[in-house]
């Protein structure tokens, strides 16, 4: 099991999957801005999408669990 996680405190922008999806390595998950920059997080490894635990809009903080692969 993988768990995305945010590296930085900031909002969620876009959510690009959802629970279901399969999912390559590296494709984009999930897009937080911080600091006003969008960073694209990206799956560490290939997977089915088990749990979004964010909404888009949502502030997070730094270490928050956004999504878990399987």
């Amino acid at each position: 099991v993988q768990r995305i996680t945010a590296p930085m405190p900031g909002r969620v922008v876009r959510i690009l999957v959802k629970p279901g999806d399969e999912v390559a390595h590296r494709q984009g998950v999930i897009v937080v801005e911080a600091m006003k920059m969008e960073n694209e997080l990206g799956a560490p490894k290939a997977g089915r999408v088990k749990e979004v635990s964010v909404t888009e809009g949502q502030s997070v903080e730094a270490g928050r669990l956004l999504v878990v692969i399987e």
